[in-house]
């Protein structure tokens, strides 16, 4: 376990102009920025060094899990508008980019297969997982479930499979990209899992609504250990989702207006 006190606030959006509203979710370009959204549907850019902000879009809605393609486009999803939509990094357009999902939750991008993966969150169980055309915006379902509100997802190393967080389930799920059920990777997380991040070495990182936890396990033991704890919700306020930047984890807080950190001492995986 890590002392809470090696932990740090990156980014304290309590009074900044504009104010970092409530983050859900970040992501990290290849400059060390990170990019998160807010409760209006604001699309936010933190400075590497976490000296400034600025909001480069919005879409009036409600923004959920965010990603990044490494192109110059950036994927949010949006809870108010039941929509993923796509931001340019270079113009600052944002437009409509997928429907159709209920309550599209996070993005992972595939670059592999040209896709995109959209957690669809629902309560009580249903579909599922959708699978979006990069070039096109089309978008199906790909995996039908029944998934405990599908939530936090990463691929696994080597792509062969996605990692899926069922929040209700309280577990994290592997679910093989050429099909199949899913497959239990660690059950009895307490007691609101959210958002997950993968190493390296291949070990996941939880992030956890409530308590303001984060573990990590192993998914070839299913082994979990609590990593980093928060009882007064100060520095880590209500988690929902964590990213690497290099060997520093860092997590959206969505109880609060702040981005967390805290040094790990291992390198994250590539997100692409």
């Amino acid at each position: 376990m890590i002392a809470l006190e090696r932990a740090s606030i990156f980014f304290d959006g309590t009074t900044s102009e504009p104010r970092l509203s409530h983050p859900e979710c970040l992501a990290f370009d290849a400059e060390g920025a990170a990019w998160c959204g807010g409760d209006r549907g604001e699309l936010y850019r933190v400075a590497p060094d976490g000296s400034a902000i600025e909001q480069v879009a919005t879409t009036g809605g409600f923004t959920l899990g965010v990603a990044l393609d490494g192109e110059g486009a950036l994927y949010s999803c949006d809870l108010a508008h039941r929509a993923v939509f796509r931001l340019d990094l270079a113009s600052g357009e944002i437009s409509r980019f997928a429907e159709g999902m209920r309550t599209p939750n996070f993005p992972v991008v595939d670059a592999r297969r040209g896709c995109l993966w959209v957690s669809d969150s629902r309560d009580p169980a249903g579909p599922g997982i959708w699978r979006v055309d990069l070039e096109t915006g089309a978008a199906e379902l790909w995996h039908e479930g029944p998934l405990h509100f599908a939530n936090g997802m990463a691929l696994e190393p080597g792509g062969d499979a996605l990692y899926v967080v069922e929040t209700w389930a309280q577990r994290v799920v592997r679910i093989p990209i050429a099909g199949g059920a899913p497959e239990p990777v660690v059950e009895g997380i307490e007691r609101v899992p959210d958002g997950i991040a993968l190493d390296a070495g291949g070990l996941l990182y939880i992030a956890c609504y409530e308590p303001s936890r984060v573990y990590r396990c192993d998914p070839a033991t299913g082994a979990l250990e609590l990593l980093l704890d928060d009882p007064t919700a100060h520095v880590l306020c209500h988690p929902t989702n964590c990213a690497f930047r290099g060997t520093e984890l860092f997590m959206a807080n969505l109880g609060r207006w702040h981005l967390t950190r805290v040094d790990v001492g291992v390198e994250g995986a590539s997100t692409r």
